[in-house]
């Protein structure tokens, strides 16, 4: 087993839905559309906190895109 995969945390649904404060669907909508990457653990998923803190961090392209920008125009 890679030595770097011990240092990863990985978070249960509930607990990145907690952190998100977004709802347990919600996530599994994240997980399935490729947005936040999982990993299977047999019928349950679970998600790396890094990619949580990715997701929820202010410098994602939809929070600093403004309307009527050339991605808007379309």
């Amino acid at each position: 087993m890679p030595s770097d995969l011990a240092d990863v945390r990985f978070l249960t649904v509930a607990e990145v839905a907690d952190v998100m404060r977004v709802s347990k669907m919600t996530v599994y909508r994240l997980v399935h559309s490729g947005e936040l990457p999982a990993i299977r653990f047999g019928r349950s998923f679970r998600v790396p906190e890094s990619a949580v803190r990715a997701a929820a961090s202010p410098t994602t392209t939809e929070a600093t895109e403004a309307p009527g920008s050339v991605a808007d125009a379309g």
